[in-house]
């Protein structure tokens, strides 16, 4: 069941146990692994989420983000060259006006996301809205702040993290994140909406064949339509 957003004003601490603390360093490792990987090749990347901030579950997926990819073939023969499969590679825009991005699934736990076209602030936002760390924070043992999809601020403690809701104080968690109210806002409304009406289906999801690139889809789909033509036009890649 999807995470609902909590409206609640008080703040609760939550304190992890034992097999919390061992499932944040399992996630962390696997992460930390494929990161590692990229790094090698001269690709810097961030895992966003759960694992940055430290409330992991069971469900909690590892998907790192590459904010600049040299290339799509660069970035899977990297991946190749270390020895992880890729299982399947998807082309994802979630709306006409959002970046679309490729996805590289390893597992279903594991993948590697990367956008194909240059993102706006509010999208580049997001995930330092969600809470973003990059090797050396895993490497340090690290855990940023970074809100959930309850709506909830998740601030690290020693012991767990301390939660609050977000709503109605928008201006204070943007300054806090160091992103803009206009992301703010933008989470805020898309996950209340999608409470209130449920998931919405993506604008394009396209899985590629064996002999298709990131780059050569993007063009035929840029092609075929215009929504997808005005969105490259407007920002580029």
């Amino acid at each position: 069941m999807a995470k609902k957003p909590v409206k609640r004003s008080e703040q609760r601490e939550v304190a992890y146990d034992e097999q919390h603390w061992k499932l944040l360093k399992e996630l962390r490792s696997k992460a930390s692994r494929i990161m590692g990987c990229l790094q090698k090749h001269s690709i810097p990347s961030i895992v966003h989420g759960s694992i940055a901030r430290g409330d992991v579950s069971a469900k909690s997926d590892i998907d790192v983000f590459v904010q600049n990819p040299p290339s799509s073939f660069l970035l899977e023969n990297a991946l190749e060259h270390d020895g992880y499969p890729i299982n399947q590679r998807l082309v994802v825009q979630a709306t006409p006006s959002y970046a679309m991005k490729g996805h590289i699934e390893i597992d279903e736990q594991r993948s590697v996301s990367f956008p194909l076209m240059k993102l706006r602030t509010v999208e580049r936002d997001f995930y330092k809205f969600g809470g973003e760390a990059n090797l050396s924070v895993l490497k340090d043992n690290l855990r940023v702040k970074g809100v959930d999809k309850r709506l909830m601020l998740i601030e690290p403690t020693s012991a767990g993290h301390v939660e609050s809701t977000i709503v109605g104080k928008e201006q204070t968690v943007a300054s806090l994140l160091g992103v803009s109210m206009e992301t703010v806002l933008d989470r805020v409304h898309a996950l209340l909406r999608r409470d209130k009406v449920g998931r919405t289906g993506v604008f394009i999801k396209k899985e590629l064949s064996a002999d298709e690139t990131f780059e050569m889809v993007l063009k035929q789909l840029s092609d075929q339509n215009p929504a997808v033509r005005r969105r490259l036009k407007l920002f580029g890649k």
